[in-house]
């Protein structure tokens, strides 16, 4: 019998991709992170299981995979004794997680429904866990709840520097579509309705799109404010010196893929502008966890001061959004949550932001695949029938 490898971007869609191509008798025996998302080992029946035969794999039609090369094709008879040990290894490990699993239902129901309850909202297991072990012996689930939601929101940092007093030159940093243009705008209209028009200017480095520059152009007619272009290292010096007696400079930088190679010119840009210029990395709530992590690594080179989350209003999970921010250990500036200018923007805050992610919960009746929670509990490698 083969085993099957399935590769998705996050835990619910592998868990789905086992259960549509082998059923519901099929036994996970192995997941890990990979650089798609998530990857897990499955097979359908594990007691007449040979480690030597070739695996396939599987993936969501949207998702992209690697090949693997199977057990049988390698040369090496000690490579595949090794392999073989490792995956008993992970299912010696897996049983013990969901024994661990089931014990903790028996013995603190009510520590485990707290977790349901967090992984539900889109948290992962290495935040969940934590919260729901230092509530779960609080009187009442209810109680509990709450006080779980207080700890998320205190594992939040959030910005004391507020650019619409303090000023200076930031840009916008963050992949394609997630909403920068749009809250540059927000950040401007308030600035002008709080400072007046003659103390802001805009700038945009996106030589790539024309629509673009004519939305900020668009923005800055409204306003009244003056917008300029640059597309190196010296104009951008001259813009800034050109603007020198404005008090908050915004820039917007071009969107792009994580993979895309015009960043390190946007970088250079920025760098080479002879001025100290502030970035705040701009998310979208909507982007799914694996995708936001790349994000967090890529544009770790901005070195930005802060993050903005967008999009709240179309999300159906503020899980991912929230455990990005927490792991990234930026403080978040502001949210934004349509596309109203500029009403949409407020100035971030934890235990809002924390309450508006269970009541999205609540609203969609987000539940956690039983499989999905006794591989997150039992950590890195687990066992479990879906």
């Amino acid at each position: 019998m083969n085993i099957k490898r399935f590769v998705a971007p996050d835990m619910r869609q592998a868990i789905r991709l086992v259960r549509e191509t082998l059923g519901p008798d099929a036994v996970i025996l192995s997941n890990k992170s990979v650089d798609e998302g998530v990857e897990l080992m499955a097979a359908v029946d594990l007691a007449h299981t040979d480690f030597s035969e070739a695996r396939d794999t599987v993936t969501p039609s949207e998702g992209p995979s690697s090949p693997e090369q199977s057990a049988t094709d390698t040369p090496d008879p000690l490579q595949a004794v090794r392999h073989e040990v490792q995956e008993l290894r992970r299912l010696m490990e897996s049983e013990l997680g969901e024994l661990n699993w089931r014990e903790m239902g028996e013995r603190h129901p009510q520590q485990r429904e707290l977790l349901r309850r967090l992984m539900s909202l889109g948290l992962p297991a290495e935040i969940a866990r934590p919260l729901s072990e230092r509530v779960g012996d609080e009187p009442g689930i209810d109680h509990a709840w709450r006080k779980a939601l207080f700890h998320l929101a205190s594992e939040l940092r959030i910005s004391d520097d507020d650019i619409l007093d303090q000023g200076g030159v930031v840009a916008l940093v963050g992949p394609t579509g997630v909403g920068k243009t749009t809250t540059i705008a927000k950040l401007a209209a308030r600035f002008a309705l709080r400072h007046g028009h003659r103390h802001l200017a805009l700038v945009t480095t996106d030589n790539f799109r024309i629509g673009a520059r004519d939305q900020l152009e668009t923005y800055g007619r409204i306003l009244n404010v003056p917008v300029r272009t640059a597309g190196d290292p010296a104009a951008l010096a001259d813009v800034l010196d050109e603007l020198s007696d404005r008090r908050l400079i915004l820039i917007d930088t071009a969107g792009m893929g994580l993979r895309n190679e015009r960043f390190k010119e946007q970088m250079e840009i920025l760098r080479g502008a002879g001025r100290p210029i502030r970035s705040l990395l701009t998310l979208s709530a909507t982007t799914e966890p694996s995708a936001m992590a790349r994000a967090l690594k890529l544009f770790a080179a901005a070195r930005p001061g802060a993050c903005v989350l967008t999009k709240l209003d179309e999300a159906a999970s503020l899980g991912a959004a929230i455990t990005a921010v927490i792991h990234s250990g930026l403080p978040l500036a502001f949210v934004a949550d349509g596309q109203r200018v500029p009403e949409d923007l407020q100035v971030a805050r934890a235990q809002p932001l924390v309450d508006r992610a269970a009541e999205l919960m609540a609203e969609y009746e987000a539940e956690c695949d039983p499989a999905y929670l006794s591989i997150a509990y039992g950590g890195s490698r687990a066992h479990a029938r879906v």
